[in-house]
């Protein structure tokens, strides 16, 4: 069961990287939705490879197909399925079962008993958002329909920062921007310093992180529960299934240890219709429930784990100490790509939310 994810609008994640296939089934989806095959598309190539010097050099066309309760243009209410083919796969590289230091090599070993598949990172590895992502841009469609939209952003890499969204005025043009950019900035003026971070770490045969940061504007409030249902809750253990993050905080973040209440506390006020805060600092979220104001968060990307440079481990077909030097295609920062990911799972989360409380 730990590839299945959602109450209502669930998502069930299955293959491994250098299978045939990769592939994502969808329940909860209604019968008759009418879904633009092109905007899934454009979705997905946000998070494909390409041929940036950021990119990996696996070329997987990343076309989906449907197999499943899709007839005629329309969603057929019945399951969901779509697959995606492996075509682009060196399985020579991860002979020997090597344990790459800041892999799940080590631990899936452990886990399945040997028997997991090693190769590409098996159904550890990057190549499975591939499925989220087509889940969340069919999500994305949906919220659209009902008024709600996403936007993400690459909020840093390295020491290099792009400015933070205004977190009281998102704006659908701003989200619109965003999906249309490969390395989505709001500063575009930051993306060469940002790239020459990446392509000096992968002369030196590493890697670099960042910081993405993603919003979901017109959600309404009264979204989520208290303590163990919160919005944060949910978000966050859809969050963490997305290989490399390794952080995630909600309006000011971290930033909250240095602030005081006065600071930190989003005052009340109208805007003619309903309430509304003048800032908004909690990112949308209080007491684990949406208040109606942008939901903002932020994720960390470790770096890329699989780096050129020489490094210590053992090699769990033979138990023997070695150096690794490892070898394939692999992103210098997976940053650009994973703002995608990010964005397609909180589309997800927000949807399922949403389901919850009869308001789609």
């Amino acid at each position: 069961m730990s590839s299945i994810w959602g109450k209502n609008f669930t998502v069930d994640i299955f293959g491994e990287s250098h299978g045939q296939m990769v592939g994502v089934v969808i329940n909860g989806v209604m019968p008759g939705i009418e879904l633009d095959l092109q905007k899934l598309q454009a979705f997905l190539d946000r998070r494909k490879a390409g041929s940036e010097a950021w990119s990996t050099k696996r070329n997987e066309p990343d076309k989906f197909n449907m197999v499943s309760g899709f007839y005629n243009g329309y969603t057929t209410g019945t399951p969901l399925c779509a697959l995606f083919g492996n075509k682009d796969t060196k399985s020579k590289d991860y002979k020997d079962r090597p344990n790459r230091p800041g892999h799940a090599d080590f631990t899936g070993n452990v886990r399945y008993k040997g028997f997991n598949d090693p190769r590409g990172g098996g159904h550890f590895s990057g190549r499975l958002t591939a499925p989220l992502v087509f889940a969340g841009a069919v999500a994305s469609q949906i919220l659209e329909a009902q008024g709600v939209y996403s936007a993400c952003h690459i909020k840093s890499i390295l020491d290099v920062e792009d400015i933070s969204f205004d977190k009281t005025n998102i704006t659908k043009a701003q989200a619109d921007k965003l999906k249309s950019m490969r390395f989505a900035l709001l500063d575009e003026t930051k993306k060469t310093l940002m790239e020459k971070r990446v392509m000096d770490a992968a002369a030196d045969k590493d890697s670099v992180g960042g910081m993405i940061e993603c919003a979901v504007l017109g959600a309404p409030a009264g979204l989520g529960s208290p303590m163990m249902d919160s919005v944060e809750s949910s978000l966050s253990s859809l969050l963490f299934s997305v290989p490399a993050v390794k952080g995630v905080s909600f309006g000011e973040g971290f930033g909250f240890a240095d602030m005081r209440g006065s600071e930190s506390n989003d005052e009340y006020t109208t805007d003619g219709q309903k309430v509304v805060t003048s800032t908004n600092h909690n990112g949308g979220i209080l007491g684990g429930i949406t208040n109606g104001m942008p939901i903002v968060f932020s994720v960390v990307i470790k770096p890329t784990p699989s780096i050129g440079k020489e490094q210590h481990t053992i090699n769990l077909a033979t138990k023997n100490e070695e150096t690794i030097e490892i070898k394939g295609r692999h992103d210098p920062c997976i940053v650009p790509r994973a703002a995608a990911v990010i964005e397609a799972a909180a589309c997800i989360c927000i949807l399922d939310l949403m389901m919850e409380e009869g308001k789609q």
